[in-house]
């Protein structure tokens, strides 16, 4: 979204009074932020990351070799660079928070002006990394229904205000609710009832459900895989000079994987408690807001009017233990993966029981025909049949019977496979919602409104035509922006679809 590059009129102050601006705000409306953030962009190099590669051959062409000197004349390079950058980032930075709109001005040769709508803000999070909180200042992220204005652009970001500026632009931005329905008094005394109803807590002990989880995992390996670059990257005469392991040595390597597997599962449940660490979710008037994070504390805040739903999520390893992730369906937010979790990982009754507070539960769900079990499996063992065809190929031509014995295994995997991704399916529709599933590494529940519906999709193969199936498509403006019951029975579509939107929808039942 891009506005006028003079900016918003905002309304004038009555006459006599003058503008009364806060502190760091221009003539024209437009805010500053911290100075301090300069400090906080030249310590993590944020500008100057791309201007690093650039160093490395103008050290080669300038004749530095690879001792110490030359390390230091790269580092004080990169600082110098970083700070440059860093203020020039800051001096034509502005954002200007008006009656109707956000707008962010950056850029020093090119320009760029980003205007949001107030009535486009879908929810607000307020970040405190470790070197913000240490210099006292917050990072706002807003999120809007139009999303980024280009790929790999992100949302809008106002880095490096503080706190109070924070909180101000934060309930600014949302202060156009509606008004909460009044509360009814207590019983006792008639006192009011409190404004703050916690709806979920983490517990430290859940934290153990993280080896289990992919996400988690790969913390751990992508810092082990950043150390190794690192290393690589160093001169040869900063590093010791140690001998290798004896790779050839059975204990060796049994310690090295023991080693590795209590390393690897340290480092996810350590990554999952940096993020989640204290998690709470409460309702606040019209808002769920939830907070968390060890070191950097997340402050994120979604309207209640605007959620339309929520995903259960339950990854193959997750539901060997009993335990599911849930995630808000916001309109116009989009995949909101982070800032869209009511729930980081706990129990599945405990995750259910949050869905059912977000959305009413339109009842159990409804198994697919037999004709989706065998398409499962059929699909499934596909890839080991056409392996063993190979094999048996080349068993028959150069007698190497491996292919056929590994395509056999593959094709006998298959079946329990198509078994659980038959297992995974399952539709329903309620009186108020409807609700899909499927996936089988990651099993996904979608429970939907019926007002979260904007339209609908039928898909058929000409295989799913032969066996009388169709793939049912919510088209939904939150979250992915559309959500399957795949393989229903075509005959059942109509019905579905009715139930789930409306009488409009009938006319979807597939030829």
């Amino acid at each position: 979204m891009t506005g006028p590059t003079d900016g918003p009129s905002w309304p004038q102050s009555p006459p006599g009074t003058g503008p009364s601006w806060p502190q760091g705000r221009g003539d024209d409306g437009a805010r500053r932020t911290s100075p301090l953030v300069v400090l906080v962009h030249t310590a993590t190099f944020r500008q100057a990351r791309q201007l690093v590669p650039m160093l490395i051959p103008v050290a080669a062409i300038t004749g530095l070799d690879d001792g110490a000197t030359t390390v230091v004349v790269l580092a004080v390079a990169i600082t110098v660079l970083s700070l440059a950058a860093a203020a020039l980032s800051w001096w034509r930075f502005s954002y200007a928070d008006g009656p109707t709109a956000v707008v962010v001005t950056r850029g020093l040769l090119a320009r760029s002006v980003r205007t949001v709508p107030n009535d486009r803000i879908r929810g607000v999070e307020v970040e405190t990394p470790p070197l913000h909180r240490l210099l006292g200042l917050v990072r706002v992220r807003i999120d809007a229904a139009a999303g980024s204005v280009g790929p790999g652009e992100e949302e809008v970001v106002v880095d490096g205000v503080p706190r109070a500026e924070g909180d101000r632009l934060r309930t600014h931005l949302l202060a156009r609710r509606p008004a909460p329905a009044p509360r009814a008094e207590t019983a006792a005394g008639g006192a009011p009832a409190p404004s703050e109803e916690e709806f979920a807590r983490f517990d430290n002990r859940w934290l153990l459900y993280a080896p289990l989880v992919g996400s988690y995992l790969v913390v751990p390996l992508a810092a082990v895989g950043a150390l190794f670059r690192f290393v690589d990257e160093l001169p040869d005469s900063v590093l010791p000079d140690l001998d290798g392991p004896d790779l050839s040595d059975v204990r060796v390597l049994v310690l090295a994987g023991v080693v590795g597997l209590v390393l690897l599962v340290a480092g996810s449940v350590l990554g999952a408690a940096l993020v989640n660490w204290g998690f709470r979710l409460v309702r606040r008037d019209g808002s769920l807001v939830a907070v968390r994070g060890l070191l950097t504390r997340r402050h994120t805040e979604l309207e209640i009017d605007r959620i339309r739903g929520g995903t259960l999520s339950e990854g193959l390893g997750m539901r060997l233990v009993g335990a599911a992730r849930v995630n808000a369906l916001v309109t116009g937010l989009g995949q909101a993966n982070r800032r869209g979790q009511l729930l980081p990982l706990g129990p599945r009754e405990e995750a259910r029981a949050l869905l059912r507070r977000l959305v009413e539960d339109p009842g159990p769900l409804l198994h697919h025909p037999p004709a989706a079990r065998r398409r499962r499996i059929l699909r499934a063992v596909a890839a080991g049949l056409l392996v063993t065809a190979l094999g048996g190929v080349v068993t028959a031509t150069s007698g190497g019977w491996w292919v056929l014995v590994a395509g056999g295994v593959l094709a006998a995997l298959g079946v329990p496979v198509g078994l659980g991704r038959y297992a995974a399916l399952g539709h329903r529709a309620g009186p108020r919602s409807f609700t899909v599933r499927s996936g089988w590494l990651v099993r996904e529940q979608a429970v939907l409104q019926r007002r979260a519906v904007v339209g609908w999709r039928v898909r058929q193969s000409p295989f799913q035509r032969r066996a009388g199936l169709a793939t049912v498509v919510a088209c939904v403006g939150a979250g992915s922006g559309g959500y399957a019951a795949v393989d229903v029975a075509a005959a059942d579509v109509a019905g579905f679809t009715a139930n789930a939107s409306g009488s409009w929808a009938r006319t979807l039942a597939p030829r």
